[in-house]
Parts: structure tokens; sequence; C-alpha cells
């Protein structure tokens, strides 16, 4: 039997622009704590970052949704923050705290940031790209990622998790040179990181820009879409033909500008953006994924049903991939995932 070649995949073939039916579908942390098969191989690993650390193991939980679910893409289990732990901040996960950073805000605090050791110590990340890629269905397509520059840099200024990213901003607008610095620094580390994905065989790449929509519009034109911008071009000219696909979440209008200057492939809509509008004004650009709200998952039933439905009548006759509007909840019933796989696989 013959395997598929790369271009008969359909969550490539929609990248590519092609409306394909039934569209392809794949769900933001697609492998995580609602399986119970990943708690039992999260309770092996000693912490979280050595659970991305250890190969063997991150390839297991990457490959369990696809065994339930038959998705058709698998996305590198790994976590965003690797990136600053690599270039050697301090990075560590308190369980029910989520990730604790070392801050990054004054000159003094760069000095031991550096790209020399970022090769090695990402290494187990490549690794479990290279086995992923070997064990896959032939026709599911693998995705690697990093988050984008604007977003990482939140975490590493701010020490962890923010609501209002006061320090960050304070530094971007008071401190422009300074900041830039440190998003000059995350695209090249970035760019590195996912180009190293690409040739471990990562088949398309997300960028996560998970707290976009926190900046008004001059300051998201400068610190989301120009190094968005660079780095998809750098990603580009190293490796021509893979598609990239944008999440600027929390961006309302400005998807637009997003879509027009970035140059990604595809943008993976969130639950907020209004769906008429996206096949209006971005489809005819990029394609568009997305963009089911994840409670509407945890909730089920003839709600679930009715949203699923509306959103692939409105989004299919382009070129479109079937998501979230952003990752799946823990307490997400996994029976629901596979009514919506049902529901998504049996449109026409």
């Amino acid at each position: 039997m013959t395997e598929p070649s790369p271009s008969s995949k359909p969550f490539l073939r929609a990248l590519k622009g092609e409306a394909v039916v039934p569209p392809p579908c794949w769900l933001m942390r697609q492998a995580g704590r609602y399986l119970p098969e990943y708690r039992q191989v999260r309770a092996t690993a000693n912490g979280f970052l050595d659970l991305c650390y250890s190969p063997g193991k991150a390839t297991e939980v990457t490959l369990q949704p696809l065994r339930r679910y038959g998705f058709d893409a698998a996305i590198l289990f790994s976590d965003i923050l690797v990136v600053p732990h690599a270039l050697g901040q301090a990075v560590t996960f308190r369980e029910g705290e989520g990730p604790c950073l070392e801050p990054v805000r004054l000159a003094k605090d760069f000095a031991g940031l550096t790209l020399s050791g970022l090769q090695g110590r990402l290494r187990p990340v490549f690794e479990t790209v290279k086995l992923l890629s070997a064990a896959i269905p032939p026709s599911t397509a693998l995705i690697g990622f990093a988050g984008a520059p604007w977003t990482v840099a939140t975490y590493m200024v701010e020490g962890g998790s923010s609501k209002d990213f006061v320090e960050t901003k304070k530094m971007a607008y008071g401190q422009p040179e300074l900041f830039g610095r440190l998003i000059d620094l995350l695209v090249d580390a970035s760019a590195e990181y996912l180009i190293a994905q690409i040739d471990n065989g990562a088949e398309a790449l997300q960028l996560f820009d998970s707290w976009a929509g926190a900046l008004p519009e001059d300051q998201f034109a400068r610190w989301v879409i120009e190094p968005t911008r660079r780095l998809v071009e750098r990603i580009k000219q190293a490796r021509p033909g893979i598609p990239v696909i944008g999440f600027p979440r929390g961006a309302g209008a400005l998807y637009l500008p997003f879509v027009e200057q970035t140059g990604v492939d595809a943008v993976s809509l969130d639950t907020g953006i209004p769906l008429d509008w996206a096949v209006k004004t971005l489809q005819p650009k990029v394609t568009l994924q997305g963009n089911l709200d994840p409670v509407m998952l945890i909730a089920g039933g003839a709600a679930l049903d009715s949203a699923i439905e509306r959103i692939l009548s409105i989004c299919s006759k382009g070129p479109f991939i079937f998501n979230l509007g952003h990752g799946i909840l823990p307490s997400t019933p996994p029976e629901n995932v596979a009514r919506l796989i049902e529901k998504v696989k049996a449109w026409s």
C-alpha cells in the first residue's frame, strides 16, 4: 500500500488553500488532563518540564488523542516556555500555580540569556518531533509550534501569568529599546527552534500569541505584527513551503492587519471573532481555523451539536480547519470530543 504524500493529507491541503470536505480537524491542547491516559503518564514524570523533555513520554501523550479520535493533525507536546528556559532563564511549574520565571526587567537581567545553549537544551524536544514523525498515521500531519515573541516576553518580564501585563507594558512603552532587545532575542531563538522542528519532521507550524489582545493598535503593530512578520520571513526563507498558522488571540479587528502583514498561511480564530466577518474579510487571504468555544465542548448535547453545525455551515465553503477558540479545558468529558469528531467527519 502506498503511503499518502504530504500533499494528500487533508490538514496540509487545507493550509494550501483548498476547501476540503469534510474539513480537517484537530484541537488545541488535544493532549492533556481531560484524558485519563494522559494523567497516568503525567504522574510518572518529575514535574511538567520533565514531561516536555522526556521524548518517550512526550511522544506517548501526543499520540493518545490520535488513537482515541483520529484527528487529522498531531501537535508536538511541549510548552511555549521551553524557549526562555533554553535561553537560560529560570523556569519552574508549580502544581496549581502555573509557570514561575525569574523576571527579566532590567538591562542586567539580560546577562544570563544566550542563544549558545539553545540547541543542546532543546535536543529532547527535537527527538520527540523525530519520534512523532515516524509514529503518526500516514494521513496525519505533524504540527510544530512556539509561542510568539510578544506572548513569551510577557511571561519573561512578569515572571509568570498576568491579567494586566503592567511590567511588560511599562518596559515596552517606557523602554522600547530594552524591550526590543528581548523581542529580537526571541525572534532569533524562535526561528532557530522552529527550523529545527521542521528539520526533524514538523510539516506545519503554529505561533501561539495568547496575549496579543492586551495591546492597543499602535503597540500591536510594533510588538505583535512586526516580530511575527520577521519570524515568518525567517522560517520561509530557510524552509520554503512549510505553512505557518498564526493565533493572535483576542486581537479582534486587528486580525485583518495581522493577516495582511505577517505572511502567515492560516489564522486561528478565537471564540470572540464573528465568523461571517472572518469568512468575508480573512478567508479570501488565508485559511481559517477555529473557533468553537471550549466551554461548549464541556456542555455537550444539543448545544454542542448546534454550535458545530453553525461553524461548519459558515466556514467550510472555503479553506478551513475545525478547531476550538482556545485549548481544551481539563474538565472536558472525553465523550464530547468523540461527538465533535463524529459530527465534523460526517459533514458534507
